[in-house]
């Protein structure tokens, strides 16, 4: 029997939670790779995707919180998670140093995501021996 070769996965997740099943989707996946010994390099947001790192979410209490359910899940894994900064700012979600940079009324990145430049998901996809992105339906 051949011995099941480990993967370094980057995630790329573009859909927005609520709206589509691709942060769901990509959750189930990076659980189940880490469970089977996978690494993940880091989880990179990029267009809509950015919702899910704003501290700002506050769904119904009978519905997953899926920003939370992220944050958790890369914290406990010590999983780098980027957001787009182009993608971010353009849908209002920022840290600190955006908000002060122009001069906006208040910061809402949620912990422990980051916002970075492209040139994240470049580092990615170079560390990794592979990327999987996660789309909305359409």
């Amino acid at each position: 029997m051949a011995a099941i070769q480990l993967q370094n996965y980057t995630l790329v997740i573009t859909g927005a939670p609520y709206s589509s099943q691709a942060p769901q989707t990509a959750l189930s996946f990076a659980r189940a790779a880490i469970t089977a010994g996978h690494t993940l390099d880091r989880v990179f947001l990029y267009g809509d995707g950015v919702h899910l790192a704003s501290a700002l979410s506050a769904p119904p209490s009978d519905e997953t919180h899926w920003p939370d359910e992220w944050a958790g899940f890369l914290k406990d894994n010590a999983i780098p998670g980027v957001a787009c900064i182009a993608s971010a700012l353009r849908r209002g979600v920022v840290n600190e140093p955006e908000q002060k940079r122009y001069e906006l009324p208040a910061s809402n990145l949620l912990e422990p995501f980051v916002i970075a430049g492209l040139g994240e998901w470049v580092e990615g996809t170079m560390a990794s021996s592979r990327v999987i992105y996660f789309h909305a339906g359409g």
